[in-house]
């Protein structure tokens, strides 16, 4: 079992982030991957995977490089990276262009030792040796998000940011514990301290002095990333999740039809979204309405007293009242 040992000052200033790096790498895992995990992938695959296949075909030292570098059960180091340090990132949410120096920037020795690791083996000959793996992984990366990522990234910031605040929300309301057993996968929270990260049999890592950040992104699954060594002051530790089902599926589920009739289908949407506590922000990204809709149809189901607020840190979180959740139940079971 791998797991991490975080000391309180690093679990205190650690944050959840959104990363248009990791956003593209889990669209190359799917890409590679080159079958649907999800229903909501299926649309985007039929409409990218020719272009990469193509893509690949003309350069078969990148469809190598792609091949080792996902690796069977680990994705080489120097391609998963930590998110931007909180001080880049606190002036706003870096787009991919600022993240993907530290890939091309790799020292060649060290992206082929990453290599080494993600195959658990030697290098295939048309790697061994080669310096230009770090640009050839920037290309392509560049190219996932140009051509892949970046059309849909308005609408999937949105989902990622709305899970943040969800995330966020957990954290003050059940501790570590509910937010992080909820990820997905083998994630867990242990207690003292100690997070267990996947099922691989390795040391824990002690994580003090360090950065640590957790990341949602659309694809199914996840992976861990840090940046240790003198380079690296303090050093950055991340751990990138699958968002919310629900969130990251682009098809909403429109609610009962009558509960449409009866309330109008905006607001209805609304209602049913909040079978738990949810921002505005995070009701924008669910029901895919404008944030001043979204609010008009708040004020007139707090009036209905079918809705309550509180406040949680600096966010207003809505939640259906037992009314709510009666009207809504009514109407499912029709």
């Amino acid at each position: 079992m791998g797991w991490w040992q975080v000391g309180t000052d690093a679990l205190a200033g650690s944050r959840f982030t959104v990363s248009p790096l990791a956003e593209t790498t889990g669209a190359l895992t799917a890409l590679a991957r080159g079958a649907p995990a999800l229903p909501a992938e299926r649309a985007w695959l039929d409409a990218h995977l020719p272009a990469y296949r193509k893509r690949l075909a003309a350069d078969p030292v990148t469809a190598e490089l792609v091949r080792a570098a996902l690796g069977r059960t680990w994705i080489a180091d120097f391609l998963a990276r930590p998110p931007l340090p909180a001080a880049v990132t606190a002036r706003g949410t870096p787009d991919v262009a600022a993240e993907l120096p530290a890939v091309r920037d790799t020292p060649p020795d060290a992206a082929r030792a990453d290599l080494a690791v993600a195959l658990r083996g030697p290098l295939p000959p048309v790697l061994a040796g080669r310096d230009d793996l770090p640009g050839r992984a920037a290309d392509l990366l560049e190219w996932v998000w140009a051509e892949t990522v970046r059309p849909y990234w308005s609408r999937r910031r949105r989902v990622l940011e709305a899970d943040v605040l969800a995330r966020t929300d957990a954290v003050s309301r059940g501790g570590w514990a509910a937010a992080l057993d909820g990820m997905g996968g083998r994630l867990r929270w242990l207690g003292r301290g100690r997070l267990r990260i996947n099922a691989h049999d390795n040391p824990p890592r002690r994580i003090t002095d360090a950065e640590l950040a957790f990341v949602p992104v659309t694809a199914r699954h996840g992976w861990v990333a840090w940046r240790t060594g003198a380079e690296e002051s303090p050093a950055r530790y991340a751990v990138v999740y699958p968002c919310a089902g629900l969130l990251a599926e682009p098809e909403r589920t429109p609610p009962p039809e009558a509960l449409g009739r009866l309330l109008g289908p905006g607001r209805a949407a609304v209602l049913v979204a909040l079978d738990s506590p949810k921002s505005t922000t995070h009701l924008v990204a669910l029901t895919g309405l404008a944030l001043g809709s979204v609010g008009r149809h708040l004020r007139v189901l707090l009036d209905a007293r079918l809705v309550g607020r509180r406040r949680a840190g600096r966010s207003v979180l809505y939640f259906r009242t037992p009314a709510g959740d009666t009207l809504v139940a009514a109407q499912r079971e029709r």
